[in-house]
């Protein structure tokens, strides 16, 4: 069975991260959208809420799971026993960034990093963008899954 995590804060879940994950969905029997935990990050929104958005954005797609972690993801993926951990690029400085964490990864753990560029049409957005939308009332809906939205 091949099984991948997709890392990230997903504060919030945008659709560029929905687009990696349902185009992932094709390429594993199964994905735990990994919400990675540091205590020294402020976020947004709740562990509980961005858990939320993503249980309910998949809730029709049994091959994705929702987890939360703390520490380094290749020790989580050694812990629950997955091989891949799987990553959307936007950018070239996307691919830079990552392939370094790629590489490290690989030289920490036998873990292998499976890149996906995100469509044009959402290559765009980021969490931090969305927040900053958000922030200052603006429409974030066209930005995020309809499972994200702030009561």
């Amino acid at each position: 069975m091949k099984r991948a995590i997709f890392p990230g804060s997903f504060d919030p879940l945008t659709l560029g991260h929905y687009d990696i994950i349902k185009r992932g969905v094709t390429l594993f029997d199964e994905i735990i959208v990994a919400i990675g935990v540091n205590s020294d990050k402020k976020y947004m929104f709740t562990l509980q809420e961005r858990k939320r958005f993503i249980k309910e954005a998949f809730k029709d797609e049994p091959k994705i799971k929702v987890a939360t972690y703390q520490g380094l993801t290749v020790d989580y993926c050694k812990e629950i026993g997955v091989d891949f951990i799987l990553r959307g690029l936007r950018n070239p400085a996307d691919f830079e960034f990552e392939k370094a964490i790629a590489h490290t990864n690989r030289d920490l753990a036998p873990i292998e990093t499976v890149f996906l560029l995100t469509s044009a049409d959402t290559s765009y957005i980021a969490s931090s963008i969305v927040r900053d939308v958000i922030r200052n009332h603006g429409d974030y809906t066209k930005l995020v899954p309809k499972s994200v939205r702030i009561k």
